[in-house]
């Protein structure tokens, strides 16, 4: 017997993207839903919070049975607010996308997508996020919102360990061209970042990131973006403990000699 609101949705591409109203459809029945997203594109926002203005929100409507809300925030603030302030009680899944773009390696650092995910994970939510590799605006989300659906089913039943989210990226591909599903590690980019340096009308200098091209450090078939690349469905289990513990072991050696006292 599912209960009220016993699934939240968010994104970071804002209340109005397709690719949430395509995850909504394909939860239809699994439980009952409740929207809390960003008013507006939060892409690569990260796990930011808003702190030194006040957050607002706004009803809107979705589909029959789903009730929404848009904020003036970030990701993580609509996750904080929908479990602090407008649910009666915990939902028993969060689940952040279908974000538009993969979020593969180390784009989950700057992912607004994951960190929703990873702050229902901080409250002991399991917590599900969801991307497609492709940037095209009227591309296809079916295959990926019957994903979302499967594990959302899968983690309904049988939940998720403690501090662990699910981190799925979905090619760009039909469904019957979708290769399998493959377990996998963050890989690691080297990034090529470039500005535009534009003027304003006053003559005063402002910078435009324009360049984003990424290389993966040593391709292997377990990365996450190597798995999308070859028509797989890629499924990274992440946790929001950072420690090192291969070097922790070490650390106290590595210190030996310092003025800093272990």
């Amino acid at each position: 017997m599912t209960t009220a609101h016993d699934i939240l949705l968010t994104n970071d591409d804002g209340v109005a993207a397709p690719g949430l109203a395509a995850l909504e459809r394909a939860l239809d029945g699994l439980g009952r839903l409740v929207v809390v997203a960003p008013d507006a594109e939060r892409s690569a926002s990260g796990h930011a919070i808003t702190m030194t203005n006040p957050l607002r929100l706004s009803e809107v409507a979705r589909s029959p049975g789903v009730r929404g809300y848009a904020v003036n925030g970030t990701p993580a603030d609509c996750v904080k607010l929908a479990l602090h302030t407008l649910l009666p009680a915990p939902p028993r899944l969060v689940i952040s996308g279908i974000n538009l773009g993969p979020n593969t390696g180390t784009n989950v650092l700057y992912s607004g997508t994951v960190s929703a995910a990873t702050e229902g994970t901080i409250f002991n939510i399991p917590s599900l996020a969801v991307s497609l590799r492709s940037y095209a605006r009227d591309g296809d989300f079916s295959p990926a919102a019957h994903f979302a659906r499967e594990f959302a089913a899968r983690i309904l039943s049988r939940g998720l360990p403690e501090g662990v989210l699910l981190n799925v990226n979905v090619p760009a591909l039909p469904r019957d061209q979708i290769r399998g599903i493959r377990i996998t590690r963050l890989a690691r980019y080297r990034y090529r970042d470039s500005y535009d340096v534009r003027q304003d009308p006053r003559g005063r200098n402002y910078y435009w990131l324009t360049g984003e091209d990424a290389e993966i450090l040593k391709p292997e078939p377990d990365l996450d973006a190597v798995a999308v690349e070859e028509g797989f469905v890629s499924v990274t289990p992440l946790c929001y403990d950072l420690t090192c513990l291969s070097f922790a072991g070490e650390l106290r050696g590595w210190l030996d000699g310092s003025n800093l006292k272990a």
